[in-house]
């Protein structure tokens, strides 16, 4: 699991290092940086699909995704004494990603671009994966500067050049994977890509998952929820079926769930009383919402890393302590990333021996945390 997550030039975080744990909840007021923190670990996400550049382009590009305030702000700016404004600028404009594992680390760095046909096209500056947690040369086993790529000789453990000519919106992560001598790279591209992101489950009354669907082999939830049944049929076939039936008691007392229809189907929920199952489409949002994350924390193929955003959205209270022991259950097998509004959800999930809660919050338009676990960090320089 990641140990530590550091993003600097980002939006409202001007630098910022999470010690990660395996339950992790971020929380705090609205504009408070928790949005920022989960669309930099889906950039982080998407430089193993080739996608970074791109959706920085869709964000405005990076004038539009860069930090907004000064480069520092002075003790004098705190203190009032002077306003807050830009000074001649030290070092050079960056936004900069990266994460550590206890076998790996990985960071990237962007900045303005240099002429081209795509001005909203940030350029790829730097990247470097080495082994442990901290950047050092001796345990670099990557590197990209500029358009040049190189990996360590797995035999000899001596620099060998893999590119000159690599386009600046192209991530050496999905260009230089090399299987000889770049295996780690291969391997972190592969875990990169398997982290998964939930901010956009559907329950509207249009939702897919209140529709009938083909009932197939299904082990991971789609990110919009449109195949809900599916996922569900395929926990109860070969994931743990008693223990679904148990988060759903939990939290609908004496509820049971069906899949109506046969091959083409969909929900149907039993409850106590009444004489006829209630389909997907007559669910209220939030008894809908709530099924579609147990199809995702169920999941039979559950990846390394779960980012959920504002999971309790339309969830009513008495939801929510059985919502924290779903998550709780979920982060003895894989990592939880929840960014939360919900104080009773907070609370519910501070319980847990393993997890670490980050409350976000504003000083002079920077986002500050109240738990800094990132001391040991450092950053590749360009």
């Amino acid at each position: 699991m990641l140990t530590q997550l550091a993003i600097s030039g980002y939006r409202s975080i001007r630098a910022l290092t999470l010690g990660l744990r395996a339950l992790n909840v971020v929380t705090g007021a609205n504009g408070s940086g928790k949005s920022s923190l989960y669309r930099a670990l889906r950039l982080l996400s998407e430089t193993a699909q080739g996608r970074l550049v791109g959706s920085l382009a869709q964000e405005g590009g990076l004038s539009s995704a860069l930090w907004a305030g000064p480069e520092q702000i002075s003790r004098s700016m705190r203190a009032g004494e002077h306003p807050v404004q830009g000074t001649r600028r030290a070092g050079v404009v960056s936004l900069k990603l990266g994460f550590s594992t206890d076998d790996f680390g990985y960071a990237v760095d962007l900045g303005l671009p240099v002429g081209g046909p795509f001005p909203l096209d940030p350029e790829i500056k730097v990247e470097a994966m080495w082994a442990g947690q901290t950047v050092r040369p001796a345990n670099m086993f990557a590197e990209r500067r500029g358009p040049a790529v190189r990996l360590r000789r797995h035999a000899t453990g001596e620099w060998r050049r893999l590119s000159t000519q690599l386009p600046p919106f192209d991530s050496m992560v999905t260009h230089c994977a090399d299987p000889e001598d770049g295996l780690e790279l291969l391997r972190m591209r592969d875990r990169m890509r398997n982290w998964r992101f939930y901010d956009s489950l559907r329950t509207d009354r249009e939702a897919p998952a209140r529709r009938p669907q083909v009932v197939t082999y299904t082990p991971v939830l789609a990110s919009d929820g449109g195949d809900l049944a599916a996922a569900l049929a395929t926990i109860r076939a070969i994931g743990d079926r008693q223990a679904l039936a148990e988060a759903v008691d939990d939290a609908f007392p004496g509820a049971t769930l069906g899949i109506g229809g046969g091959d083409y189907g969909s929900v149907e929920m039993r409850q106590t009383g009444l004489l006829r199952p209630m389909s997907a489409a007559e669910l209220s949002d939030g008894t809908l919402r709530y099924l579609l994350l147990i199809a995702a924390l169920m999941s039979p193929r559950l990846p390394e890393i779960m980012v959920l955003n504002e999971p309790e959205a339309s969830l009513h209270p008495q939801l929510l302590a059985p919502l924290a022991r779903l998550l709780a259950k979920a982060a003895g097998q894989c990592q939880i990333v929840v960014v939360s509004h919900s104080e009773p959800l907070v609370e519910a999930l501070r319980q847990g021996d393993d997890g670490a809660t980050f409350r976000f919050e504003k000083e002079f338009g920077e986002t500050k945390v109240d738990q800094d676990g990132g001391s040991s960090w450092s950053w590749p320089s360009r």
